[in-house]
Formats: structure tokens, C-alpha cells, sequence
């Protein structure tokens, strides 16, 4: 199922076979939250721009339309007409994100809706139950996400909590996959680590969630507050304690530069709303360093985004033209901006894989940074 190819110090060079197709890794997925990609992106373009992974979110999809409508329709491959993999996540990072919307037990969360204020309940077999009905290619499992800086005694009854929570999803979700109905019976599961920054609460929880076999491995809780520094000494220490045969998943992270630091520590799947947050806002991500489009100089600028680019935007429009478009506020030219970077991120994850295919990954990570490092050294979160 899960091949490594090559590899480079902890780098590796894998592919991962699914029921919906097989996965090149290292591997940027392309988030779709509600089953679309912001900025007005098809389907039909995902397929233009390599992307290989669509991710969708199950507490959003549960919300609206509803995973049943969804299940009715077919499954999210079906709904959303992408024949490649998904992978949804289980609705945990919302139990952060929604601090001031929900309350934790060891049952699991209770909501209320950021829509209609509704009551929601979701637990580990609530979530497997949503991705079931979603028939996502990969369902990751239930945990919380504490926050980066929470304190010792927190973190550490929350991360018993996630593992315990993980036997209950994997039962359900082995319950899930026996029944006859259900749409994709080869559904796989990801556990999460947590352990905020704390190195032996992420080795301890590592090595129990490795002894309960997933298909693969999140690092979760990451990006979520501490320093750069941190989050790369965290997953330094924390990698080499899960299975090394197995898929290894940085969640929501990051820049380009986060990119290329955890691939060369042992991370292969990758997911963040960066490009496509930035893209509507007309910051867009170059091989020489980011660029705002509603800068004046770019005014009279008749050049594409980038020369050389084969995105669809570079291939045909000048920036010039993009920041009038966004300076009117016509769609086009976030559309335009979303494709560019998403483009540019799936361009950099095939370039990793060649680098460590021919065993030249250090020298590509060296200098990919040095090209970028002018405007890659403030955060790039904004947008």
C-alpha cells in the first residue's frame, strides 16, 4: 500500500496506493473545504494544475448539505465529480478552532453550529460515521487539538483522551467498512500525535498510536501558535517514533520554506489554505519570493505572474490585467490568483520528488530557500 521509493537522510521519495488511485509523495493536497476549492476552482481545473489529493472537511460537509445528502448522491467522489483521492478530515480541528462554541467530554464534543447555532453532537463514532457516508479515500481520526501553549497537565489529559478516542474510531470505522451500504468499504485511517510542543508527551502518545496500526500518521496541533523553530524541533523528535512504512502527515501546515523543512525530516503529506487564502487576496507565490498584485508597480507590469510559469494564468494574462481584475473585484482574478498558487505549490511537490529521486534533494532545498528567502523570512500567515 505504501511504497518507499528512495530516500535522502529521513527524506522520502514513496507512493501510497489507494482504492481511488495511487498518491506521488511527498504530496501537497489541495483543500476544498465544502467540497470545493475557493476562488471559484473546478474540478476540471485540479486536473490541469496536478493536484493528486482534493481535502474536504467533515464538520463543514455535516453542517451543510449534510453527509446523508452527500451519501444519497453517490459520495463525495460522485458529488463533487473528482474520480482521485480525498481525504477528510474528522472534524477535530474545529473543537479548537470553535473554542467558543463548544464543550469537550470524554463522549466526545458538543457543538453549536457557526451557522444556525444548532446543537451538534460529534464523538469518535459520529465522525467515522460522517466519512463513512462522505466515502473519502483516507478519514482521519477524532482527536482534539490543543492549543501550541496550553499548559503540561492540559496536554497531557487531552492526549489520553485522543488515544483512547482513536480505539473507539478504529472499531467503528472496521464496523463501518462490514456493511453492506457502505460506499467505499476500503475506506483507510490516519491517527493524529498531539503533544503541543512538549517532546516527551509527542514520543509517548507516537509510540501508542503506532502499537494501534493506521494506515498512516498526522502530526496534528502544529502552526497553531508556536514558532517556526518549534514546530521543526517537534516534528524532528516526534517522526522517528512512528512507523517509518506508513504515510507521515503534517497538518496544516505551511509556507513553501515549512515545506522543504519538513520533507527533509520525514514528512510526505501535506496540506494548508495558504495558497489559496493568499491567492484571493492577490499575494501570490513565485520561485524568486512573494509579490502583492495590488502593489501600483504592477500597474503597467504587461509580464505573466511568473515567466516561465505553465499555469493558466501565466499562460495567457498579464499581471497588469490580474490587478485590475482584483482592484474591480471581479472573480476572475481571484480565480486566476487561487490557480496560479495552487499551481506553484503541486509544481514544487513534483520538483521534491524529482530532487529525491536523483538524490539531490539538499541541494534543491539550498536552493529553492536561497531564491525565496528575500521575502520568506517574515511570516507568511497574512492574508
Amino acid at each position: 500500500m505504501y511504497k518507499i521509493l528512495k530516500m535522502e537522510g529521513r527524506a522520502k521519495r514513496a507512493q501510497f496506493t489507494t482504492v481511488h488511485g495511487t498518491i506521488q509523495t511527498p504530496v501537497f493536497m489541495n483543500v476544498g473545504t465544502a467540497a470545493a476549492i475557493k476562488g471559484a476552482v473546478s474540478t476540471e481545473d485540479l486536473e490541469k494544475i496536478k493536484a493528486q489529493v482534493e481535502l474536504s472537511n467533515t464538520y463543514h460537509l455535516h453542517v451543510r448539505p449534510g453527509d446523508r445528502v452527500i451519501k444519497q448522491l453517490g459520495g463525495l467522489h460522485k458529488f463533487m465529480s473528482w474520480n482521485q483521492p480525498i481525504l477528510t478530515d474528522s472534524g477535530g480541528f474545529q473543537v479548537f478552532s470553535l473554542a467558543g462554541l463548544r464543550k469537550i467530554k470524554e463522549e466526545g464534543v458538543y457543538f453549536n453550529s457557526h451557522i444556525d447555532g444548532r446543537k451538534i453532537f460529534m464523538g469518535p463514532e459520529e465522525s467515522m460515521q460522517i466519512q463513512s457516508n462522505l466515502a473519502s479515500t483516507i478519514a482521519m481520526a477524532f482527536d482534539e487539538c490543543p492549543s501550541s501553549v496550553a499548559d503540561r497537565h492540559y496536554v497531557e489529559a487531552s492526549v489520553a483522551r485522543t488515544a483512547r478516542w482513536l480505539e473507539r474510531c478504529k472499531k467503528e470505522m472496521k464496523r463501518l467498512n462490514s456493511l453492506e451500504d457502505t460506499i467505499n468499504r476500503k475506506q483507510l485511517l490516519f491517527g493524529i500525535n498531539q503533544g503541543a510542543v512538549y517532546d516527551d508527551i509527542r514520543i509517548d502518545h507516537a509510540k501508542r498510536i503506532t502499537e494501534m496500526e493506521c494506515d498512516g500518521y498526522a502530526l496534528g496541533g502544529l502552526a497553531v501558535g508556536e514558532s517556526h523553530e518549534q514546530m521543526y524541533h517537534v516534528i524532528e523528535e516526534t517522526v522517528p517514533y512512528l512507523p517509518q512504512d506508513k504515510p507521515t502527515y503534517l497538518m496544516g501546515v505551511g509556507t513553501p520554506a515549512n515545506i522543504l523543512e519538513a520533507v527533509e525530516r520525514g514528512v510526505d503529506f501535506f496540506d494548508c489554505v495558504y495558497p489559496t487564502r493568499n491567492g484571493r487576496h492577490g499575494h501570490l507565490y513565485t520561485n524568486y519570493g512573494k509579490i502583492n498584485l495590488f502593489n501600483a508597480k504592477y500597474e503597467l507590469d504587461a509580464r505573466p505572474i511568473e515567466e516561465g510559469c505553465s499555469c493558466p494564468a501565466c499562460r495567457r494574462y498579464s499581471r497588469a490585467y490580474i490587478r485590475h481584475l482584483l482592484k474591480a473585484k471581479e472573480m476572475l482574478g481571484m480565480r486566476l490568483c487561487v490557480l496560479h498558487n495552487l499551481y506553484f505549490y503541486n509544481t514544487m511537490m513534483e520538483e521534491i520528488r524529482e530532487a529525491l529521486e536523483e538524490g539531490r534533494f539538499a541541494a534543491y532545498k539550498k536552493q529553492k530557500l536561497s531564491a525565496m528567502s528575500a521575502h520568506l523570512s517574515g511570516s507568511l500567515k497574512q492574508g
